[in-house]
C-alpha cells in the first residue's frame, strides 16, 4: 500500500511547521504558567522529586536519579536542560527563595559551573512543599506524559505565589519574559489586600509591593521604572551595587542581580589598564562564605568620582528590563501586577474548591461506610446467623443488601469487619467518628457554598506563608533618586593644573602650595622624567571647563575635575590618554572657562605674530577629536589664548622684550576657521605672551629668574601690527623673556622652571620700575635651569566672585 502524494506550496509548509515549532517553544519550554510560575521542566523536576520521596526531612539523593527519572517519565529533551534547571533552583543567588536544597558543588556567583549530576545530591527545600501540597487531592488536572505510560500535572497547586516571589526569565519565539523576584511578605500582603478589596487599583497595590527584591540585594535606583512595569507589564530598572567608601577605598558588598562577580572584577581591571578609569591602584576580591566584598583601592582625593565612573562604565550599575509575560490558558499574555495576582487568586480558588470537594467526597464515602457498620452493630444478633447460613461471600453480600437495605460498599465493609469491632469501646469509636464526619461534611459543604469562606482560607494560607518564610527585604529602593552627575560629587576648589613639555598633565589642590617670600628656591611643582619640564600652568576651579589648544590650532574640552589628580611630586598622566589627538599634535595652551557667552571672545596669538578674535560661543559644542580654533599658516603655532568682553586693552610680547598694547575693539571678530591679522612685527624674535590689560602692572619674567613690574599705563596705546616698544632689556644676565602677566599689587604669582621648581610670592615683593629696565632677581636657579612660565593666583575671595568673563587663568 503506497502513501498518497500531495502537492503543497513550500511557503505554506514552512509557515505551518514554524508555527507548530513556535507554539511548542512558547507553551512547552520557554514561558512560565501564570498560576504556579513554573516552566514545564521546573514543574516536572519538582514533581519527580516529590514522587521519589526527596522531602525536606529525608536524606539527600544523587541528582543523577532526579535527572534520569525526569527524562524517562516526563521530559523528552536533553539531560543538561533538566540538570541546568535543577541547578538554578538550588542557587541562592539565582532564586530569591530556592526550591531545591543542594549538597555538593552547585556553582557560584563567579560563574563557576556546578559539578556533574553524578557528583551532586539534592532534595526539596521546605518552601517547595507549598507548591506541591494537596497535589494528591484532585486539585489539578493530570495529562498523559509524552509516551502515554503515565500521567503528569498540568500545573502545581502552588499555595506559594511563585511567579512573583521567584520570578522567571525566558526567550521564546518572537517574545520574551523577564519577571523579577519579590519579597514574599510584600506579595502576600498585596494578595490579601486584593482579596479583601477586589477594586483596588495598581497604585494601591504598589503601596504593598515596593518593588523587586533580588537575592543578591543591591539598590534599585528610582521608582519610575517599577511603577511603569507594574502598570503596563513593561519597565526598566537601574540596579546599582551597594558600596561604601573607607579611607579612599571603594567597597562593594552587594552586586546587581545576575552579574558574574569575577567578570565584573576583570572588566574593572581592564578599564583601569586601558586608562578609561583612572585613579585606581588595586582591585581585590575578598568575598567569602559570609558575603561579597570587592575592594577597589584609589589614590583619589574624591573616590566618589571614581565610583561614579565605575557605575557608568561597569556592571556595578546595570539595567533590568521587566517583561511581565506568562501563559494563561496556554496563551502568552503581558500582565500588569494586579492581573498576575488576580490569576493567582483565581487558581487558588479553584484548588481550594477542588480540595474541599475531594475531602467532602472522601468524608461522605466514609460516613456511608460507618452508617452501614452502625446498622450491623445494631442488628448483630440476626446478622451473624445470616452470615453463617450463607454458602458464599457473594450470597452473604446479597443477603445483607436485601435484608437491611445496605449498599454494596456497606455490605462489603460489614463482611470485612473484625470481631474486635463488636466490643463496646470499638462501637463507641465508630459512633464518635461518624459524628465527627457529619460535622466535617457540614463544614465542607458550607465552604463550598460560600466564595467568601474559600477566600478566607486562601488569606489564612497566605498569612501562614508570611509567618513561615517571611524575611526582610534585601534590595533597597531609592524612591526619589535621580541620576547623579559626576559634577554633583565634586567639591568646588581651586586646582593647579600643570602640563609638561612631553605631554604629562595633572591637577593638584592649590592649598598644597605654601606661599613663599621673594628670592626663595620654591617647592617642586611636578616631578618630571629626565629631559622633561613643566611648560604650562593654570589655576582653575574644579567645576570649570578647561579648553586645551594644540600647536595645530585645534581645541579640546575637559572639565577641570577630569584632569588626573596627583601630588606635587608626581609627573601626572600622559595627555594623549585624555584627548583624541594626532601623533605629532601637542597641547600648548590651556584656558579655564565657566560659561560660553556670546558676548565674550577668545583672543589668539601665534608664534609668528598673528592675532585673531572669535566669539566664545563658537566653542560651546564639544566634539570628539576637537575642532579648529584657528587656521594656522605653515611653520606657525598657537602661543596664547585669552578671553575678553570686546572692550578691553591687550598687550602682546616677544621673547626679545618688545611689546605692543592695543585696543580690543580695533580687531574685527572672525570665525573659528580664519587665520587672523598681524599683531606685531617680528625681527629675529617670536611671540611669547598675550595679556588683557585689566590690572595695574605688567609683570615680566626672564629665563634667568630676573623680573620687574611696570605700570601698565607706561605702555602707550598703538595700533596692532607695529614693532612695539621696549619692555625689558634682554641681555646675557637676564636672558630672553620667559613670560608676562598683568597683575595688581595684592596678587600672588607662581613661577615655574624647566626642572619643575615652583615659587609662589606676592607681587608687592617685586620692585616696581619703569619700562626699558633690567629688573631684579626674583628666583634663584640651579645651574642649567631656566624659568619657563608665570601664572597669577586667584584668591579664595576672588573665586567666590562671579567673574565678568566667566574665566580666569
Amino acid at each position: 500500500m503506497t502513501e498518497e502524494i500531495r502537492s503543497k506550496l513550500i511557503e505554506e509548509e514552512m509557515k505551518e511547521s514554524y508555527l507548530d515549532y513556535s507554539m511548542s517553544v512558547i507553551i512547552g519550554r520557554a514561558l512560565p504558567d501564570v498560576r504556579d510560575g513554573l516552566k514545564p521542566v521546573h514543574r516536572r523536576i519538582l514533581y519527580v522529586m516529590d514522587e521519589l520521596g526527596l522531602l525536606p526531612n529525608k536524606a539527600f539523593k544523587k541528582s543523577a536519579n532526579i535527572v534520569g527519572t525526569c527524562l524517562a517519565k516526563y521530559h523528552p529533551h536533553g539531560d543538561m536542560s533538566v540538570y541546568d534547571a535543577t541547578v538554578r533552583m538550588a542557587q541562592n543567588f539565582s532564586l530569591r527563595y530556592p526550591l531545591i536544597n543542594g549538597q555538593g558543588n552547585w556553582g557560584s556567583i563567579d560563574g563557576d559551573s556546578a559539578a556533574a549530576y553524578r557528583y551532586t545530591e539534592a532534595k526539596l527545600a521546605k518552601i517547595s512543599e507549598e507548591l506541591l501540597v494537596d497535589i494528591d487531592k484532585d486539585t489539578v488536572d493530570f495529562v498523559d506524559n509524552f509516551d502515554g505510560s503515565t500521567k503528569e500535572p498540568l500545573v502545581l497547586p502552588a499555595k506559594l505565589p511563585n511567579l512573583l516571589v521567584n520570578g522567571s526569565s525566558g526567550i521564546a519565539v518572537g517574545m520574551a519574559t523577564n519577571i523579577p523576584p519579590h519579597n514574599i511578605i510584600e506579595i502576600c500582603d498585596a494578595t490579601i489586600a486584593l482579596i479583601e478589596n477586589p477594586n483596588l487599583g495598581i497604585d494601591d497595590i504598589i503601596k504593598f509591593v515596593k518593588g523587586p527584591d533580588f537575592p543578591t540585594g543591591a539598590l534599585i535606583f528610582g521608582v519610575r521604572g517599577i511603577k511603569e512595569a507594574y502598570k503596563t507589564g513593561r519597565g526598566k530598572l537601574i540596579i546599582r551595587a551597594k558600596t561604601e567608601i573607607e579611607d579612599k577605598n571603594i567597597i562593594a558588598t552587594e552586586i546587581p542581580y545576575q552579574i558574574n562577580k569575577s567578570v565584573l572584577v576583570e572588566n574593572i581591571a581592564n578599564l583601569v589598564n586601558e586608562k578609561v578609569i583612572q585613579g585606581i591602584t588595586d582591585i581585590r576580591d575578598e568575598s567569602n562564605k559570609k558575603g561579597i566584598r570587592i575592594v577597589i583601592e584609589t589614590k583619589s582625593i574624591n573616590p566618589e568620582i571614581i565610583l561614579n565612573q565605575l557605575f557608568k562604565h561597569t556592571e556595578l550599575q546595570t539595567s533590568f528590563g521587566i517583561i511581565l509575560l506568562a501563559l494563561v490558558d496556554n496563551q502568552p499574555k503581558i500582565f500588569n501586577l494586579k492581573e498576575i495576582i488576580e490569576e493567582y487568586i483565581k487558581h487558588r480558588k479553584n484548588v481550594v474548591t477542588r480540595r474541599n470537594q475531594f475531602e467532602l467526597d472522601k468524608a461522605e464515602k466514609r460516613a456511608h461506610i460507618l452508617e452501614g457498620l452502625k446498622i450491623a452493630l445494631i442488628n448483630i444478633d440476626s446478622i451473624v446467623p445470616l452470615l453463617k447460613k450463607s454458602k458464599s461471600t457473594e450470597e452473604a453480600k446479597t443477603n445483607l443488601i436485601s435484608n437491611y437495605s445496605l449498599s454494596v460498599e456497606q455490605a462489603l465493609a460489614i463482611l470485612d469487619m473484625k470481631l474486635q469491632k463488636l466490643t463496646s469501646l470499638e462501637t463507641e469509636k465508630i459512633n464518635e467518628e461518624h459524628k465527627e464526619l457529619l460535622n466535617l461534611i457540614k463544614e465542607l459543604k458550607e465552604i463550598l457554598a460560600s466564595e467568601q469562606k474559600i477566600l478566607s482560607i486562601i488569606k489564612d494560607e497566605l498569612i501562614n506563608l508570611k509567618n513561615e518564610y517571611g524575611d526582610k527585604r534585601k534590595t533597597i529602593i531609592l524612591e526619589d533618586a535621580q541620576e547623579i552627575e559626576t559634577e554633583d560629587l565634586i567639591k568646588e576648589q581651586d586646582l593647579v593644573i600643570t602640563l609638561t613639555q612631553s605631554g604629562y598633565i595633572k591637577s593638584t589642590p592649590l592649598e598644597l602650595y605654601k606661599q613663599q617670600k621673594r628670592g626663595g628656591k620654591g617647592v617642586i611643582a611636578a616631578g618630571t622624567k629626565e629631559e622633561d619640564f613643566v611648560e604650562k600652568l593654570i589655576v582653575a576651579n574644579s567645576h570649570d571647563y578647561v579648553l586645551l589648544f594644540t600647536n595645530k590650532g585645534k581645541v579640546h574640552w575637559l572639565k577641570a575635575y577630569e584632569m588626573p589628580e596627583a601630588s606635587r611630586y608626581a609627573k601626572g598622566s600622559a595627555i594623549v590618554n585624555l584627548l583624541n589627538t594626532e601623533k605629532d599634535e601637542i597641547v600648548n595652551a590651556l584656558i579655564p572657562v565657566k560659561k560660553f557667552r556670546e558676548d565674550n571672545y577668545l583672543f589668539f596669538a601665534t608664534k609668528n605674530g598673528l592675532i585673531k578674535k572669535t566669539s566664545l560661543s563658537e566653542f560651546s559644542n564639544p566634539r570628539k577629536g576637537g575642532i579648529i580654533a584657528i587656521n594656522l599658516k605653515e611653520n606657525d603655532k598657537l602661543v596664547a589664548v585669552k578671553i575678553t568682553d570686546g572692550t578691553k586693552k591687550l598687550i602682546i610680547e616677544t621673547n626679545n622684550g618688545k611689546a605692543v598694547r592695543f585696543e580690543d575693539n580695533d580687531i574685527r571678530c572672525v570665525g573659528r576657521n580664519s587665520q587672523g591679522v598681524r599683531g606685531i612685527i617680528l625681527k629675529n624674535a617670536s611671540v611669547i605672551g598675550l595679556e588683557i590689560c585689566d590690572a595695574d602692572y605688567l609683570l615680566t619674567i626672564t629665563e634667568n629668574g630676573f623680573g620687574k613690574r611696570t605700570n601698565i599705563e607706561d605702555y602707550r596705546l598703538v595700533s596692532r601690527g607695529g614693532s612695539g616698544v621696549i619692555d625689558i632689556k634682554v641681555d646675557e644676565r637676564n636672558g630672553k623673556v620667559a613670560g608676562i602677566k598683568v597683575v595688581n599689587e595684592k596678587d600672588d604669582i607662581m613661577i615655574i622652571t624647566k626642572n619643575g621648581s615652583l615659587i609662589r610670592t606676592n607681587v608687592s615683593e617685586i620692585s616696581e620700575v619703569g619700562r626699558n629696565t633690567k629688573g631684579v632677581k626674583i628666583m634663584k636657579l640651579d645651574p642649567g635651569d631656566k624659568v619657563i612660565n608665570i601664572t597669577k593666583i586667584i584668591s579664595e575671595e576672588d573665586v567666590k566672585t562671579d567673574f565678568t568673563l566667566g574665566a580666569y587663568s
